[in-house]
């Protein structure tokens, strides 16, 4: 797990945020795969008109700069019955940002209840770490069946209950004001809301 300072955190209070990791290297961590350990990474690609692959791919270089490099993978299109039959087939160097083990800012292996606590306090210019966390959750819930991290539904969980017992390590709201925890979470929720539905 990467560390975030330049979006979800800052250089005082880095955030945290996820990335894809090989096999190999995560059984190095000494995290035994369990029966929910997934076999396959669920996400969604992206096809950009060639007309604008340099300015997308400017503008990802600088977002993703502070803790991903620039990876290649072969995606494979889900064989769902509502995607066209064109689009089946596996799309062969796939761009993908991935925060390598060889980063200053990849942490490795943490503990869930410690990573909740940064993520609940965290906050930096793209907006509240939990937000973040949040996003993450309902965009693998509706990639379909099967696509749920147990490990993302965890903290989830998790910092939602730090925000509403406002008894945790540090955790604030993201102006730091005392509020009602049960607020601080709706608050964060709705965010979540407004920026899925592009307002």
């Amino acid at each position: 797990m990467p560390f975030s300072e330049d979006h979800r955190g800052t250089r005082s209070s880095p955030g945290r945020v996820v990335t894809l990791i090989e096999r190999s290297f995560w059984d190095t961590l000494g995290e035994k795969p369990t029966a929910t350990t997934p076999e396959r990474v669920y996400g969604a690609s992206y096809r950009i008109p060639r007309s604008r692959v340099k300015e997308v791919q400017d503008y990802l270089d600088i977002r993703e700069i502070n803790g991903y490099s620039i990876q290649y993978t072969t995606f494979s299109p889900s064989l769902s019955s509502s995607t066209p039959t064109s689009h089946t087939r596996p799309i062969e160097k796939c761009l993908v940002y991935i925060g390598l083990p060889s980063n200053p800012q990849f942490l490795g292996r943490q503990s869930s209840q410690d990573v909740a606590e940064v993520i609940a306090r965290s906050r930096g210019p793209s907006g509240a770490n939990a937000e973040y966390l949040f996003m993450l959750e309902d965009a693998l819930m509706d990639l379909g069946e099967g696509s749920e991290d147990d490990h993302i539904k965890d903290l989830a969980e998790r910092v939602r209950s730090l925000m509403k017992d406002g008894n945790e390590k540090g955790v604030r709201s993201g102006d730091g004001k005392d509020e009602d925890s049960k607020v601080k979470v709706q608050a964060v929720e709705d965010e979540v809301d407004r920026v899925r539905s592009g307002e």
